[in-house]
C-alpha cells in the first residue's frame, strides 16, 4: 500500500477526530498573506493535477489517535511507526534521540498527535505531520547537506535536521517572531543537538521566512510549515539543484506539494496529500490575528 493511500484511509478512519493543522481553533492562526511572485520554470507533474479526496475542513495535522496517546517520547516514535507514518530507520532514530517534550510549552501534552499552542498566535505541529515532513526529506537530508526550516518555532524539527545532516552540513530555522527564535534556541541547547547549536552548524534566525536565508543558500532541501497562496520565488531560488522543498499551498482547500528542482533549474510539483495549515503571513498579521 502506497504511504499516500495509507494516509487517507487513516483519515477516513478518524474523520472525526482531525481539526486544523496548526491550531485547534479560528483564532489559532500562525501565519497569513504573502501573494509571491509568480513561479517560473514549472512542471505541474500528473499526480498534483489528479483530483483527490478534500474532505471539507478536515486535515492530517489532528489525531492518529484520540486517545490512550504515549506519554513518553520513545512510545509516541513506536506508535507512529505502527500507524506505518514513520517507515525508515533514520527518522524514527532522529525523533527518538530528540525529544518532543524539550519543545513543547510546560503544561502542554507533547508526546500526544496534536499540534500544541506556543504563544504568539502560533503552535508546534503534530507528531505525526513532523515524521511526515521526515520521510518525505530524508534523501535531502543526508550528511554533510544543508536544510532551511520556514517558521521554526519552537526549533523541533530544525533540531532533527541538524541530525540528519550531521555537523558537516548546515541546519538553519527561519522565524519573524523573536521571543520564539530566543526559547526555540534554549530548547535546543537542552536537547541532543546542542553540540551543533554551538559549533555553528545549526542556526535560528530572525527573518520573514517568505524570504528565506539566501546567505546560506542554496539548501538540499526546504521545509515551510505553514500554508502559501503561491510558491514564493524566494524559496524556489534557494533551492539547490536536485533539491526537494516540502510546501502546503492553498488557501482554504490545501495540498502539501513536495517541490523538485531540476538540475537545469526547472521545477517539477507534485501532490502529496490534502492538508489543512494556517496561512504563511507577516509578522503584525500573525500577532493582531483574532
Amino acid at each position: 500500500m502506497s504511504k499516500r493511500r495509507a494516509v487517507l484511509l487513516l483519515r477516513e478512519r478518524f474523520r472525526p477526530c482531525f481539526l486544523a493543522h496548526r491550531g485547534d481553533r479560528p483564532t489559532s492562526i500562525h501565519r497569513l498573506q504573502a501573494a509571491s511572485p509568480r513561479c517560473s520554470s514549472v512542471e505541474t507533474s500528473s499526480s498534483s493535477s489528479r483530483a483527490s479526496p478534500r474532505p471539507q475542513f478536515l486535515a492530517m495535522e489532528h489525531g492518529l489517535w484520540s486517545s490512550g496517546a504515549s506519554d513518553k517520547n520513545k512510545a509516541m516514535v513506536e506508535q507512529l511507526q505502527r500507524y506505518g507514518v514513520i517507515k525508515s530507520t533514520k527518522v524514527a532514530e532522529v525523533m527518538e534521540t530528540i525529544d518532543r517534550g524539550l519543545f513543547v510549552p510546560p503544561g502542554g501534552s507533547p508526546y500526544f498527535d496534536s499540534p500544541m499552542a506556543i504563544g504568539y498566535n502560533a503552535t508546534i505541529s503534530a507528531p505525526h505531520m513532523h515524521a511526515a515532513c521526515l520521510e518525505l526529506l530524508e534523501d535531502h537530508l543526508q550528511a554533510g547537506m544543508r536544510a532551511l526550516d520556514v517558521g521554526s518555532g519552537t526549533g523541533y524539527l530544525t533540531a532533527c535536521f541538524a541530525l540528519m545532516v550531521g555537523p558537516g552540513g548546515r541546519a538553519v530555522g527561519v522565524e519573524h517572531i523573536p521571543e520564539l527564535v530566543a526559547s526555540s534556541t534554549e530548547n535546543i541547547k537542552k536537547s541532543s543537538a546542542a553540540p551543533q547549536l554551538n559549533d555553528g552548524s545549526l542556526s535560528i534566525h530572525i527573518a520573514d521566512g517568505r524570504e528565506g536565508w539566501p546567505e546560506l543558500a542554496p539548501y538540499d532541501c526546504i521545509h515551510v510549515g505553514a500554508a502559501a497562496p503561491q510558491i514564493p520565488e524566494a524559496l524556489i531560488e534557494q533551492l539547490k539543484p536536485g533539491g526537494r522543498m516540502v510546501i502546503p499551498v492553498g488557501t482554504i482547500f490545501q495540498e502539501l506539494k513536495v517541490v523538485d528542482k531540476k538540475q537545469d533549474g526547472g521545477v517539477s510539483i507534485r501532490d502529496e496529500t490534502s492538508v489543512r495549515y494556517v496561512p504563511l503571513t507577516s509578522k503584525d498579521a500573525q500577532l493582531h490575528s483574532n
